[in-house]
């Protein structure tokens, strides 16, 4: 095998697993909400009852912030948390950064 050969098989099996690494992130999306992904996990801020997005193939919709408790919606799950604290719901794992009277802003990854 040429030393040309086996540079392009390393650089597809290089591109390939890459690939397989970032697929859980693919399909990160929201509408006006702010989400940022790295290799491993998500964060979003939901600012507004109602605020939705699509993280790691979940939807998680925001159904607003009571007695410092931001109510999420994770798929079919309903869940709370508060600022600091972490739950899970269903696949993903949610820690709360961030709570304030209309918004939330929490990191997502795979549980």
């Amino acid at each position: 095998m040429s030393a040309t050969t086996t540079s392009r098989a390393r650089l597809a099996a290089g591109l390939l697993a890459g690939g397989l690494a970032l697929s859980p992130l693919v399909g990160c999306s929201v509408g006006s909400e702010n989400v940022r992904c790295s290799t491993s996990s998500c964060t979003v801020t939901l600012t507004g009852n109602g605020a939705e997005a699509e993280i790691l193939g979940t939807t998680l919709s925001f159904s607003g912030v009571e007695d410092g408790r931001a109510s999420l919606s994770v798929g079919s799950a309903d869940v709370s948390c508060t600022e600091g604290e972490s739950v899970s719901a269903g696949q993903l794992d949610l820690e709360c950064s961030s709570v304030t009277g209309d918004a939330v802003e929490l990191t997502a990854s795979l549980g």
